[in-house]
C-alpha cells in the first residue's frame, strides 16, 4: 500500500488552510476600500436573507469609498440597515440611488490591534497545518504498524510531509508579513 493518498490528503488540507487565511486576510478592514469588506453581508430582499453581492453591485469609486448600486431600487433602505447593523462599524449614506461608505483612516492603536489579529489568524492557520500533519503521520504510523508499508517508507513519507509542511508554512508567514505592511502602510 502507497502512502501517496495520505500525502494528498493533507497537502489539500494545507491548501484549503492557506486559501482560507487569504481569504479572511481580504475581510480585514485596513483603511483601504475594498468590495470584500461588506459583500457577504446579509440583506432582507425579497423575504429571505442574502448576501449583498446578490443584490447589487459593489464598487470601489476611490481609496477611500465603497459605493453599492442595488439592481432593485426598493432595496436601499435594506442594505443601507443591513449594513449599520453588520458590526463593522460603517456609517452609510443612502442618496436614493447609491448607498455609499466613506472608509475611515485607521489610528495607530487600530492598526496595532489589526496586526495582532493578522499574527493569530497566522498561528491558528499554522495549527490547522499541524493538525493535518499529526492526521497524516498516523496514518503512516498505522500502515506501518499492519505492515502494508516498511520502516523505511513511513521514514521517507514523513520527510516528504514535513517538506511539505515546512513550504505551506513558509507561505503562511509570508502572507502574514505582507498583510502586516499592508496595515502599516499610511
Amino acid at each position: 500500500m502507497s502512502t501517496q493518498p495520505y500525502l494528498e490528503a493533507a497537502k489539500n488540507e494545507f491548501k484549503k488552510t492557506c486559501d482560507h487565511l487569504k481569504g479572511d486576510y481580504a475581510k480585514l478592514q485596513i483603511g483601504r476600500a475594498s468590495a470584500t469588506l461588506i459583500e457577504d453581508v446579509k440583506v432582507e430582499a425579497y423575504g429571505t436573507l442574502q448576501p449583498l453581492k446578490a443584490v447589487a453591485s459593489i464598487s470601489c469609486p476611490d481609496s477611500k469609498t465603497i459605493q453599492i448600486q442595488p439592481w432593485d431600487k426598493a432595496n436601499l433602505s435594506h442594505i443601507e440597515t443591513a449594513i449599520k447593523i453588520s458590526g463593522l462599524n460603517f456609517n452609510p449614506i443612502n442618496d436614493g440611488t447609491y448607498v455609499r461608505i466613506n472608509i475611515p483612516a485607521l489610528t495607530e492603536e487600530r492598526r496595532a490591534e489589526l496586526t495582532k489579529l493578522v499574527n493569530k489568524m497566522a498561528e491558528d492557520a499554522r495549527i490547522a497545518i499541524r493538525n493535518a500533519r499529526q492526521t497524516a503521520h498516523e496514518a503512516f504510523k498505522k500502515l506501518e504498524a499492519d505492515k502494508k508499508i516498511s520502516e523505511d517508507d513511513n521514514r521517507l513519507a514523513d520527510k516528504n510531509l514535513q517538506s511539505e509542511v515546512d513550504k505551506f508554512n513558509k507561505e503562511i508567514e509570508d502572507l502574514a508579513k505582507a498583510k502586516e505592511s499592508d496595515i502599516m502602510k499610511i
